[in-house]
């Protein structure tokens, strides 16, 4: 009986997750922690419903062409409402990224995981010079967004499971469930990359493995990702996405893990109505080190710090000087 509650318990939550959840992404400076936290990438044990609260803050200030910084990046408008491309419409200042998720998985066997992502907080603020050349040039903070972004949901399954080796691999759909059409403060709609959704349905293909070195104590891992760019019905194209990831884990003492990875990131140009778009697409190398910490309850506490090693930008584009993940997990 008390399986069986579980089992609904997990039904409901990422039913849930389907009805009420939207999206995440961006053109004047999209971004997010691209990471292994550690507990969202294995499968879950039969019956165990794993909770998992995370907050990320990114802040995108550093202005690139290429791979060297330069004094202003000015980015294209993509006008919507009349079906054109305005080159150098916008001087960007700064966009800062808060968002806050909670990502669910539930075992249904012990080798198959059903898990759900909900993007609760997707919020942006921006800044930049808008009209640039014209009369009516002028600052403005305003045109930023906030609400839902977009719900994800998958499975992962353990392919692989020996005593110092696992390999799982993990098929998600992002739906689009977030606003895409927000209006910026002229009235029209708002970039794309500044919108909390995509208006788009994407597939993302994964795959995570994990060697023991020494067992329950120090290990290495590899991890990669793709998600296939789509088009909405507002004729925007997104670019691909790809993610490598490799790092190690070490268990200090009873409570205490440290971990230290290299994230590879590379985005794929957009294309609006058939047309390259410009300032879209990029390639990012972080290293990034974190803690985690197990709690007398079982929860575990985690933190992590992203720091550039390497960014190539197309064209001029904000990139992120640091990012910052925070969350919390539970097991039931």
């Amino acid at each position: 009986m008390h399986a069986n509650r579980k089992v609904v318990l997990g039904g409901i939550v990422l039913l849930g997750v389907l009805m009420i959840a939207p999206s995440a992404r961006a053109t004047c400076g999209s971004a997010n922690c691209f990471l292994v936290t550690g507990t969202q990438e294995g499968v879950s044990a039969s019956g165990i419903l794993t909770v998992d609260l995370s907050y990320r803050f990114i802040s995108q200030s550093r202005k690139l062409s290429g791979t060297k910084e330069v004094g202003e990046v000015l980015t294209p408008k993509v006008d919507f409402e009349n079906g054109v491309l305005l080159p150098d419409h916008h001087r960007e200042v700064r966009t800062q990224n808060t968002l806050v998720q909670v990502d669910l998985s539930y075992g249904v066997t012990p080798r198959l995981t059903l898990a759900g992502s909900l993007p609760i907080i997707n919020q942006r603020d921006h800044e930049h010079w808008d009209d640039v050349g014209d009369p009516t040039e002028h600052f403005t903070r305003e045109d930023g967004s906030s609400g839902f972004g977009d719900v994800r949901l998958g499975a992962r399954y353990a392919l692989i499971v020996k005593t110092k080796d696992l390999l799982t691999g993990a098929l998600a759909i992002k739906l689009p469930t977030g606003a895409y059409t927000l209006h910026d403060s002229e009235g029209g709609i708002n970039e794309p990359t500044i919108q909390p959704g995509t208006g788009t349905t994407d597939v993302i293909l994964s795959a995570h493995y994990a060697h023991q070195i020494v067992p329950a104590r120090l290990e290495w891992f590899l991890s990669a990702a793709w998600r296939d760019g789509r088009r909405n019905d507002l004729e925007y194209e997104f670019g691909d996405e790809s993610l490598l990831n490799a790092g190690l884990w070490h268990k200090a003492g009873e409570r205490v893990t440290w971990s230290l990875q290299l994230n590879w990131r590379r985005t794929g140009r957009d294309r609006f109505l058939s047309q390259d778009v410009p300032s879209t697409g990029a390639t990012f190398l972080d290293l990034t080190p974190g803690l985690r910490l197990e709690t007398t309850t079982g929860t575990s506490l985690y933190g992590f710090v992203q720091i550039p090693v390497r960014q190539d930008v197309n064209e001029v584009q904000l990139a992120p000087r640091t990012a910052l993940l925070l969350g919390v997990s539970k097991s039931f």
